[in-house]
């Protein structure tokens, strides 16, 4: 799979991440299979792997460190993140320099790792990047517990803060054909040095037709969040339908390579639960939109906003 560089950090990325996350870090998705598809996911030769301490409800970092056990982890990018946990039954909000300290440190222990090669800052306010929150946070750097820092938001205020700042070394906001306001804010991280993750590449996959009848617990569980969450996103993505049924280019793949085509853009991190899902994804990154579909995309974008921003944060 073909590497990008993420933006100055010397960090050579595959196009597509893996977003260990979601359903595929719950207990009811069988560990056997969570596993086979990160192991499927190296031998595609996928590098990023994404996830956080709330994620899955807590599982997924410990997931995603067995599954990685034994293998050989000196080429990989592995992202984490840190402000928020979960606990007690909720996902837990607490961006203090002692709370992240006591993150980072469980997130080594979980993933059997020396050093976290990336953490992104899980939804920070503006206000909370001070110069002392920094200057606690490059401490910690120095004595080893990470390498990289990013601010994870999808929050463009929040984005344009972390900018300016030579302490932040990669951005990660929601990019898809959904958001086509993402373009310039990309092209502001990229121009600024900083590399650029695409969260929720493929919009949750709301502009893919759905199956209602004989769902499988996996599906039916992204089906409720999405009811509950993102229904006018579910709506915006109707009109992204043509995305889908070619006999050439899958509408995961088309999606994928729309959002791969934002100037800046460094990796597209997909979640995924199905080998054959994941296999089509990765061979994205060496595929071109056909000029017709980049047009249609374009003359949604003309007419308005593709669907409302998403306001949480995966979990």
């Amino acid at each position: 799979m073909q590497k990008r560089p993420l933006g100055r950090t010397g960090l050579q990325v595959s196009g597509i991440g893996f977003g260990a996350a979601s359903f595929w870090g719950h207990p009811a998705f069988h560990e056997a299979e969570a596993r086979s598809l990160v192991h499927r996911a190296l031998d595609l030769g996928i590098t990023l792997f994404d996830t956080g301490p709330a994620y899955s409800r807590g599982q997924a970092e410990a997931r995603l460190g067995r599954a990685l056990a034994g293998r050989d982890l000196s080429g990989l990018v592995i992202a984490t993140k840190a402000g928020t946990t979960f606990a007690r039954g909720r996902v837990r909000r607490d961006m203090s320099l002692p709370a992240i300290e006591a993150s980072l440190v469980e997130s080594l222990r979980r993933m059997g790792l020396d050093v976290l090669p990336l953490v992104h800052l899980h939804g920070p306010a503006a206000s909370e990047l001070t110069p002392d929150f920094l200057g606690g946070l490059g401490r910690m750097r120095d004595r080893g517990l990470f390498r990289h820092l990013g601010v994870n938001s999808f929050d463009p205020t929040v984005i344009d803060a972390a900018l300016v700042l030579p302490q932040i070394d990669t951005v990660m906001v929601d990019i898809n054909v959904l958001r086509p306001e993402r373009i310039p804010l990309a092209a502001r991280a990229a121009a600024a040095g900083k590399g650029v993750l695409a969260g929720m590449p493929l919009a949750m996959g709301h502009t893919a037709p759905r199956a209602w009848r004989n769902l499988r617990l996996r599906d039916a569980w992204y089906l409720a969040r999405a009811l509950k969450t993102h229904r006018a996103d579910m709506a915006a993505g109707r009109r992204f339908r043509f995305l889908h049924g070619r006999s050439d280019i899958s509408g995961a793949q088309a999606a994928l390579a729309w959002t791969l085509g934002v100037p800046g853009v460094s990796a597209a991190v997909v979640g995924t639960t199905r080998l054959a899902h994941l296999e089509d994804c990765a061979a994205a990154p060496g595929l071109a939109l056909p000029a017709e579909l980049g047009a249609a995309i374009d003359r949604i974008h003309s007419q308005g906003r593709g669907g409302p921003g998403l306001n949480t944060l995966e979990e």
